[in-house]
């Protein structure tokens, strides 16, 4: 891939196509499949007698070429740097960019929250978030959680979807996704 190929896709920078520039409307009659044509019959499907192998369905690649590519840095373009407390910067990337990333290298993932807990003394809320990487080969996931403090009230959002938030991108990071954000000032 080019370099800025990936920033240019997924904030949008490319010359938008016919098909995008058209309403939704139009959009939704152009993309009408014509209708699905008869099963075959035992005899003439070459599938059925085992001599060779349907192809795999979807657009997915094998896990270790979909690892590789969320293993790659982050364009600096694409994150965000929130100052802590102590003043410290730091820099992550954005949940909705994370999801684009994944929607672009892995396009069947799938995610899922596992659990919400709130702490006994109601001032914070964790959540467990799942992330599912599918390839022709193989799948596999990666756990993990965020905090958020349910008192705070800066920034936007409640604070489930703060935890939410954290914990996808930390399960991402677990896949490769922006694992170098974690250790750049190591190096």
């Amino acid at each position: 891939m080019a370099p800025g190929a990936l920033a240019r896709i997924l904030i949008g920078r490319r010359a938008a196509s016919p098909l995008l520039a058209r309403p939704f409307s139009a959009k939704a009659r152009a993309s009408r499949r014509a209708p699905e044509p008869e099963p075959l019959s035992q005899s003439e499907d070459d599938f059925a007698s085992g001599g060779e192998v349907a192809p795999t369905e979807g657009i997915s690649k094998p896990l270790a070429d979909v690892l590789k590519e969320l293993g790659k840095r982050v364009p600096e373009s694409l994150l965000k740097t929130r100052v802590e407390d102590n003043g410290f910067a730091l820099k992550y990337i954005p949940w909705h960019i994370a999801n684009k990333i994944l929607n672009v290298h892995a396009p069947e993932w799938s995610g899922e929250v596992r659990n919400i807990v709130y702490s006994s003394d109601g001032k914070s809320v964790s959540v467990v978030y799942r992330v599912t990487l599918h390839g022709t080969d193989a799948e596999i996931y990666r756990e993990a959680t965020g905090t958020a403090s349910a008192a705070e009230e800066t920034g936007f959002g409640d604070p489930v979807q703060k935890a939410e938030g954290m914990a996808f991108r930390r399960a991402c990071a677990r896949l490769g996704l922006g694992l170098h954000l974690y250790h750049e000032d190591m190096s």
